[in-house]
């Protein structure tokens, strides 16, 4: 199984890879700084702390920095490599998980299989690579799992990774933690092992950045009207009414596991057994930590960037995959259980996994753009633009036009914005102690308390500006994308009205 899954890993990177999305540039033009600089940044030329996964950085940068042993770096190779790495960890934890389940034969084998197919077919994460999506419910199931296995101390070591690939994950690690008497009971070693291992990542980053949590919180919550009257709580129906059928079959697994998780909570308080049900605590609070997550950031504010979306529909579906399975062992043991119910269950959830590898091929072989996607170019035509760009500025400094990672890893020139220069992070941080309430004040002045205040944005010598339809003229590019269609960027000195 876990062979495998190495091998639907790498299809899936082979599928996407010409595709990637902006912010995973992001993501890879920190690795690539990291490799071949030791850099923390976007651009050689600026540190910055606008990586929202650390841990995913590191991966890469240590993937991409092994390449430069055999040439030149190659951040996209380390991303194929770290893809199919995670792909083997996802499988490996489920294997270890139907164990711990004490399910066997056929039902081991679909349930495990089903909670793979539900990751790496889901057409939100594919359309995300690069980012941390497949890292977070590698991590996720592997906490199921020790707290299946009772294992605390190890428990509190994935906390840790977990905590060190986004802090937001803290709320699957404190369910899922709650979830064991056995992880309750010896919490102390749990809590002492996360912190030796997430600790000293954001003491340093509190310390040299002057921030323990990375800028993008508060850049992300400054761009919430981005999205018009869209939300992070509604964003799922902005998407549906733009691809009914793709994101549909992407969000019903999400939703099934809500039904499966109410089915059996209800099942839990209501049923008289003569002898204790099995303990699926664990797995049940994955799809608890899945509904609080969508909660947490719905209260939170920001937009409905669709890799926001990724961590309560993995945690759903896989909580579906193992709540069904578990209910279909246990109906071939109990006949009173009626097993070609939940049998018929599972094979529905085959369905919808089946549905959205459909939808993954149907965009494409191999992708041009993502399935969900909403660039002002595809990646090839922004690496094409950011070559260009590189060559043509020499050394001198341009402000981004609003998108900035593939220019960014293409260009290897001082490109800005607040993603790349920290000096443009003060104002928002201002703006956001100001204008929180006191609780939320006290705790961004907290975090930001070595934050260098002085720190001047690097000035400007042109701008990249973005317009749509075609365009024509001097330090013009023209671009297309498969959500905006046809438009150009084009470069004009710094304050150029026009």
């Amino acid at each position: 199984m876990v062979g495998a899954a190495g091998v639907a890993a790498a299809l899936v990177f082979l599928l996407v890879k010409d595709s990637l999305t902006d912010d995973a540039y992001i993501t890879l033009g920190y690795a690539k700084n990291l490799a071949t600089d030791g850099h923390w940044g976007l651009i050689p030329q600026e540190v910055a702390n606008s990586a929202t996964s650390p841990l995913n950085v590191l991966l890469l940068g240590a993937v991409t920095w092994l390449t430069t042993l055999f040439g030149e770096a190659r951040p996209v190779v380390g991303l194929g490599v770290v893809t199919i790495v995670t792909g083997m960890a996802l499988a490996w934890g489920w294997a270890r998980l139907v164990r711990a389940l004490r399910l066997a034969g056929w039902v081991a084998v679909a349930t495990a299989g089903l909670g793979i197919v539900l990751v790496l077919a889901n057409p939100f994460v594919l359309s995300a690579v690069g980012l941390e999506v497949l890292l977070m419910p590698a991590l996720l199931i592997w906490l199921v799992t020790l707290a299946m296995e009772r294992r605390p101390a190890w428990f509190g070591v994935v906390s840790g990774l977990t905590l060190v690939t986004r802090l937001d994950l803290v709320v699957f690690v404190v369910v899922i933690a709650l979830s064991t008497s056995a992880i309750r009971r010896k919490l102390h070693w749990a809590v002492l092992a996360a912190c030796l291992i997430a600790g000293p990542w954001y003491v340093f980053s509190w310390f040299y950045f002057g921030s323990a949590v990375p800028d993008t919180l508060v850049i992300k919550q400054a761009q919430g009207g981005l999205f018009g009257e869209w939300s992070y709580l509604t964003g799922p129906i902005m998407y549906f009414m733009g691809r009914k059928i793709v994101v549909g079959l992407a969000f019903l697994p999400m939703i099934a596991g809500v039904f499966a998780l109410v089915g059996w909570l209800l099942v839990r308080v209501s049923v008289r057994w003569s002898s204790p049900p099995q303990a699926v605590g664990p797995v049940a609070a994955l799809g608890v930590g899945g509904i609080g997550y969508y909660g947490v950031y719905t209260l939170m504010g920001v937009g409905p960037y669709h890799w926001y979306f990724v961590p309560p529909m993995v945690s759903l579906a896989m909580c579906l995959a193992g709540l069904v399975g578990v209910w279909a062992a246990r109906a071939r043991e109990q006949d009173r259980l009626r097993p070609a119910v939940p049998v018929a269950v599972l094979g529905l959830v085959a369905l919808l996994g089946l549905g959205n590898v459909a939808s993954d091929v149907k965009q494409g072989l191999p992708w041009g753009s993502p399935v969900i996607f909403g660039n002002w170019a595809n990646a090839s035509e922004y690496a094409r633009v950011g070559q260009a760009l590189g060559q043509r500025l020499d050394g001198s400094t341009v402000a981004s036009p609003g998108e900035i990672g593939t220019l960014a890893y293409f260009c290897e020139c001082p490109i800005v914005d607040e993603f790349a220069d920290r000096g443009r992070i003060v104002e928002p941080v201002e703006t956001r102690i100001a204008n929180s309430n006191p609780i939320g004040s006290l705790v961004w002045r907290a975090n930001y308390f070595w934050l260098d205040r002085s720190m001047k944005p690097r000035p400007i010598d042109y701008e990249l500006r973005y317009e749509e339809g075609p365009g024509s003229g001097k330090d013009t590019w023209q671009v297309e994308s498969a959500f905006k269609g046809a438009g150009h960027f084009t470069l004009v000195p710094a304050g150029r009205s026009s």
